[in-house]
């Protein structure tokens, strides 16, 4: 089967599709289910209550990251596939049954522990399936998949909404996760140094363009350093992209959580309305995840080193976002709104495929899945604290304070790397 890697990552793309059609589903309806389940509460109340669910899904989510990383390396990509999606699903299907703060909020929890084995998962598949050259462009394919869900999800759970009662959408997308076992299952039997479908051309092009490669500032080919968790955590550099990630990523949860119920209250839109306007900023999301793998290949190709090229693109997403944020606190009406966010969220999506494929440009072997759960528990965290607030900080319905946060994450996430980082390539052990 020729360009096995590339079924690969385009399965993962897809369940990440799904992963974020599973997650957006209760932002989509609940400005309108939540007066269903609580129609003594007012619209701020019911703001508070959804941000409590969903801090309550982010930590779980945090917690995920860190438990799926140690997982995907234990069991691997194949398997841990199999548990992340598999709970996710049913999970999802759950909620149909929630009754109030309570109930949702631990069908959530076990919704985020589960659904953040995708992002450990799919950093490991790409260290597994792809040479260092063509990783920044799987990455940006799978991050895709997540703009792809958003542009589907709100839309289409807005459109299901007209004939579907709340809890029947609930488990007509829990089962479209447990459908998508079975291609993976049949396609990805093992790591591609055995794996029996994959041509011996294909095998040889991705073990032997693993790791070293794309050149390096100075350096020879090296031997793999895998080390401990103590040990990974005492180097610098994977502090720089535990920090960037931690600073990055709230930026996206920022409007993933908060998108639908921006816009029902600053521009008091109905179910029609977000089905109509919802989805444009994920557009820019899609196209932000292409472009920032595409240009790292690019660069590559071109000759340029690792670290030149992923400082290249961290840096230039991140001044993309920093201006629009700021842009954002007035932006004159829906359309110019949802349009700026798409900008936004390109240059996001510029910058985080090459941010996730760090861990793989510094260590190898189990250290990839441990560092990117690190990195993705510490932003969850970060992304809960900053969602618990928003309620808090938008109370008068006044968002700017929030989006002026999100420019000040951009900053800091571009530092962290500039900084911690001064190389990108191979981390050597201490001495």
């Amino acid at each position: 089967m020729k360009n096995l890697r590339w079924w690969v990552i385009a399965l993962v793309a897809l369940a990440t599709v799904i992963n974020y059609i599973d997650r957006q589903s209760l932002s989509v309806l609940w400005p309108f289910m939540g007066k269903e389940i609580y129609p003594e509460k007012s619209d701020a109340e019911l703001k508070e209550v959804y941000g409590i669910i969903s801090i309550v899904f982010l930590f779980a989510y945090a917690f995920g990251q860190a438990l799926f990383g140690k997982i995907f390396d234990w069991v691997g990509t194949r398997i841990g596939f199999v548990l992340s999606i598999g709970i996710w699903s049913l999970a999802t299907i759950l909620h149909a049954f929630a009754q109030g703060i309570l109930t949702f909020s631990i069908f959530r929890a076990i919704l985020g522990l589960s659904e953040a084995g995708n992002w450990p998962g799919a950093a490991k598949a790409n260290a597994e399936w792809f040479p260092t050259r063509e990783r920044a462009l799987a990455q940006g394919i799978f991050n895709s998949g997540a703009a792809i869900g958003g542009i589907i999800s709100i839309p289409l759970i807005a459109y299901l909404a007209l004939f579907f009662s709340w809890q029947a959408i609930f488990v007509i997308v829990g089962c479209t996760g447990l459908l998508w076992l079975i291609p993976w299952l049949i396609v990805v039997k093992s790591p591609p140094g055995d794996h029996p479908w994959i041509t011996q051309e294909e095998r040889e092009y991705i073990l032997t363009g693993q790791k070293n490669e794309v050149k390096c500032e100075g350096t020879n080919a090296v031997a793999e350093y895998t080390p401990t968790t103590g040990q990974m955590l005492s180097h610098k550099q994977s502090w720089g992209v535990i920090i960037a990630t931690a600073a990055i990523d709230p930026i996206w949860w920022l409007f993933i959580v908060w998108i639908p119920t921006y816009l029902v209250e600053v521009y008091q839109m109905d179910v029609k309305g977000l089905a109509i306007y919802g989805w444009v900023p994920y557009v820019g999301a899609m196209l932000g995840a292409w472009f920032g793998g595409l240009l790292a290949q690019n660069r590559l190709k071109a000759g340029w080193t690792v670290n030149k090229t992923r400082k290249l693109v961290i840096s230039l997403g991140c001044l993309i976002m920093l201006p629009s944020l700021l842009l954002l606190a007035n932006p004159g009406g829906e359309v110019a709104a949802v349009l700026i966010m798409a900008t936004i969220l390109f240059g996001f999506q510029t910058s985080i495929g090459n941010v996730q494929t760090l861990p793989s440009d510094l260590f190898g072997g189990k250290s990839v899945g441990s560092l990117s759960g690190f990195a993705g528990m510490a932003a969850k965290l970060a992304a809960g604290m900053l969602i618990y607030a928003v309620p808090a900080l938008t109370a008068d319905g006044n968002y700017s304070i929030v989006f002026a946060i999100g420019a000040a994450l951009a900053i800091i996430a571009m530092l962290s790397v500039l900084v911690l980082c001064p190389k990108i390539e191979p981390v050597q052990a201490k001495r």
